[in-house]
Formats: structure tokens, C-alpha cells, sequence
């Protein structure tokens, strides 16, 4: 990535909005996006827009949504990308930090990279003279300082998020064998990684057509589960809350002076 010090304005050139590249992140909430909106309404668009050198909006979709519709004056500048991957992970790393994505969602996110590193790995592969070479390989054209050895595409894409390699390979379970109960509870922040993954391998045991309804069950088992530890954390605060209260009041009593004949 570079940053080629180019810039244009909304009246010079017009950006191209990739639907790969505006629905890589979650979209925001209602009143996220309200927020934003009230905030360029008041104060403009005083952060560029990121493209590439195709024009293709990089980062700031949701800035641009907003100028559009109420035909506000925005900034671009231009980057520099070795190619669409490379901007999606550019990117992802510039939004991670705004965002506060869950391991769930950078996950999601990651599956949506892997068919283009899964490529990244197969060319990788033939460059290396891999089960198939390329065409250079082949003809002993290609000169290789260092050996290319196989890319795990979990790995990569734990690698690409953040997150943990095992954790990944969860959420890949999760994507590939999960009822749809288990994938709307941890889009809900309802149940953890953890659990959606407990889940789906118990009710993988079952009968197909008892999956669903058991892994709907087993979810509401998990919220119920979830709500009887809020209520005992309640009832310990409680308790403790009354246990110093009885000792500042014992304290109090041992304090107060005692009346003489």
C-alpha cells in the first residue's frame, strides 16, 4: 500500500463503489449512522475518502452514502494497492480500530477474504513448482530466492483478522454445519464462539431433520443459563452491599457515645 499524495474532489473525479468492498464490515447501526450523518451535516466531510487508482472506494463508504444524499462537497485520495486483497485487508486494519469488532464478526469477515487467499495461495503454490507449475516454472525460467511451502488458509486468515488460529477454525464449523439459530444468537452477541461451537457439534450427532429444533433449544438453554448468573451476580452484590452496611452500622453503634447519670 502507498499513498500516492494524489487528490481529487467530489466535482473533479466521481468514485465507483464495489459491492465486494462497501459490504466487507458489518453495516452500521440506525443511530450510528444517524450520528454520522448529524456530525458531516454539521461540520462536513473533513476526512478523505479512500480510493485506489481505479477510483474504487477503499474506505469511508459510509461518508460518501451521506455527501451523496445530501449532495455535500467530499475529498478523495488516491492509494496505491497491489490489488483488491490488499486494499480489503488495508481496510479491515483501518476500521478495526474504530469499529470494536467482535472475534465473531472479524471472523465472518475473514470468510469473506478466503476465496481470494485461497488463489493468493494456489499461485503461490505453482510459483513454487507446486502440483501445478506455472508455465515459468516449468520451463526452469523462474528463479526463486526461497522456497514457497503450502499457505494453511485457516492460518491466513486468522492472521488477517486478528484473531486466533483455533478460534478461526471454529468459526469456520460454525459458517459450514451451524442451524440458523446458533449463526442469529452470535450475530445477537447472545452466545460466544465457544458456545455456537459446542452447539453445532452436539446437534451434528442428531438426525438432520432434528438439528434445527435442537440447536433452537439449546440456544434458549444457553440465554437461560446467561440470565441465572446475572441474577446470582446481582444477588452477591446485594449481599455484599447489606454485609457492609450491617459493619458501618456496628461501627456507628460502637462509636456513639454513651450517656452518664
Amino acid at each position: 500500500m502507498q499513498n500516492t499524495k494524489i487528490e481529487y474532489g467530489s466535482d473533479q473525479r466521481t468514485p465507483v463503489v464495489l459491492p465486494e468492498m462497501e459490504q466487507l464490515l458489518p453495516t452500521l447501526s440506525g443511530e450510528q449512522f444517524s450520528s454520522l450523518e448529524s456530525d458531516i451535516l454539521e461540520n462536513g466531510c473533513y476526512t478523505p475518502i479512500i480510493v485506489n487508482e481505479d477510483m474504487v472506494v477503499i474506505d469511508g463508504h459510509n461518508r460518501f452514502r451521506v455527501c451523496e444524499k445530501h449532495g455535500l462537497p467530499y475529498r478523495m485520495l488516491v492509494f496505491s494497492f497491489a490489488d483488491l486483497l490488499e486494499a480489503k485487508q488495508w481496510a479491515l486494519d483501518t476500521q478495526k480500530g474504530r469499529r470494536n469488532l467482535d472475534k465473531w464478526e472479524l471472523g465472518k469477515i475473514a470468510l469473506k477474504l478466503k476465496p481470494e487467499i485461497e488463489a493468493k495461495a494456489r499461485e503461490n503454490m505453482s510459483a513454487g513448482g507446486g502440483d501445478q507449475k506455472s508455465e515459468g516454472a516449468k520451463s526452469g525460467l523462474t528463479i526463486l530466492s526461497e522456497p514457497i511451502f503450502p499457505v494453511s488458509t485457516r492460518k491466513e486468515l486468522a492472521n488477517t483478522v486478528g484473531i486466533g488460529e483455533v478460534t478461526m477454525g471454529k468459526v469456520m464449523q460454525i459458517h459450514e454445519y451451524a442451524p440458523a439459530a446458533v449463526k442469529e444468537a452470535l450475530d445477537s452477541g447472545e452466545l460466544s464462539i465457544n458456545q455456537g461451537y459446542n452447539i453445532t457439534r452436539q446437534v451434528r450427532e442428531l438426525p438432520e431433520e432434528q438439528r434445527e429444533e435442537s440447536a433452537a433449544l439449546a440456544v434458549e438453554l444457553e440465554k437461560a443459563k446467561k440470565e441465572i448468573k446475572k441474577l446470582d451476580a446481582e444477588i452477591d452484590r446485594r449481599h455484599k452491599i447489606a454485609g457492609l452496611f450491617c459493619k458501618a452500622y456496628e461501627r456507628a453503634v460502637l462509636l456513639t457515645p454513651t450517656a452518664h447519670p
